[in-house]
């Protein structure tokens, strides 16, 4: 089920499938290429990189909350051109497309990241992160400078608690889409220092205060919008698309679960629609998937039986 998720045009991005992860979800596709299939996804979306290396965040990383995580990272990466150097191959091999997820630090900095990732045919496409305190000027500032020297599709992912004020700004600005939004941020006690300890909060509680501002958004803007936040079932993710979302981004539950981002995956990509038959009942949802494995298995186990050859003596 085909999809274009960003601006109609010659530089826009189609998509096999509506769902993908999130930036900082699955690393830089390594990290889960054994655990999900990728090619059930729409597109792979990086982890946060700079344009020069940032160091990981020091102390507490990452604090348990009764409904959900908080995590504090510090985006560490090698910086543009050695995370490149590093993942280009892997890209190359992926059967998916690939959105980079460039941090919008600079207006410099943005600028050149976006013109060498103009000559990558690695990547696919370029997802710009703005910082959450960033006014509607810097906004659209930072997204000019991408938007004018690239061709590549431009998607811009807005801090959640300024959604409504800059989504029209990089909307006029040039983006391709725009993703809602980043995880908000919070504060926590981390119950073994007792240290107060900021970062961004994740779980699905996230989900209903950023389904209100997609649904809000959607409506109001020309630009696509691409849903993030709180998905943790199939239902939520399709809360996404009824609430006007083009298509949706799965973070925390691949944590938890990573088969549970393909299943979504499958579900929004009119992968369960059908059936083999003799599936039982709880094979539906989510669990195409168990049905393929177990006919996998079963394929194996006749092909074995085909192969066997008969005891001496046996006059078959």
């Amino acid at each position: 089920m085909a999809t274009e998720i960003t601006r109609p045009g010659k530089n826009s991005l189609i998509v096999d499938s509506p769902v993908m992860p999130a930036a900082g979800t699955v690393g830089f596709g390594d990290e889960y290429k054994n655990l999900v299939k990728f090619e059930k996804l729409g597109a792979l979306v990086t982890s946060p990189v700079t344009y020069q290396p940032w160091q990981p965040a020091t102390g507490t990383r990452v604090v348990p909350l009764d409904a959900g995580v908080l995590v504090h990272t510090g985006l560490p990466n090698p910086g543009l051109s050695a995370t490149l150097d590093q993942y280009r191959a892997l890209w190359d091999s992926l059967p998916m497309p690939v959105i980079l997820h460039l941090v919008g630090t600079t207006v410099d900095h943005v600028r050149r990241a976006v013109e060498r990732l103009d000559e990558e045919d690695a990547v696919d496409a370029i997802e710009l992160g703005l910082n959450d305190d960033c006014s509607w000027q810097e906004a659209e500032q930072v997204v000019k400078a991408a938007a004018n020297h690239t061709e590549k599709p431009l998607l811009v992912r807005l801090p959640l608690n300024d959604a409504y004020t800059l989504a029209r700004a990089v909307d006029d600005a040039g983006a391709g889409a725009v993703v809602i939004a980043a995880p908000p941020r919070g504060t926590a006690r981390d119950p073994n220092t007792g240290r107060l300890v900021s970062g961004r909060v994740y779980g699905p509680l996230v989900k209903p205060i950023t389904l209100r501002v997609v649904g809000l958004l959607a409506n109001r803007l020309d630009v696509p919008v691409i849903g993030a936040g709180g998905i943790h079932s199939q239902q939520d993710a399709r809360d996404y698309l009824e609430a006007g979302a083009r298509a949706v981004q799965v973070d925390s539950v691949t944590w938890v679960d990573p088969k549970l981002l393909e299943w979504i995956a499958r579900d929004l990509g009119g992968l369960v629609l059908t059936r083999q038959a003799g599936a039982l009942g709880d094979e539906w949802h989510p669990g195409i998937g168990i049905t393929e494995t177990k006919a996998r298995e079963e394929a194996k186990r006749k092909a074995a039986g085909q192969k066997k050859i008969p005891p001496a003596g046996d006059k078959r």
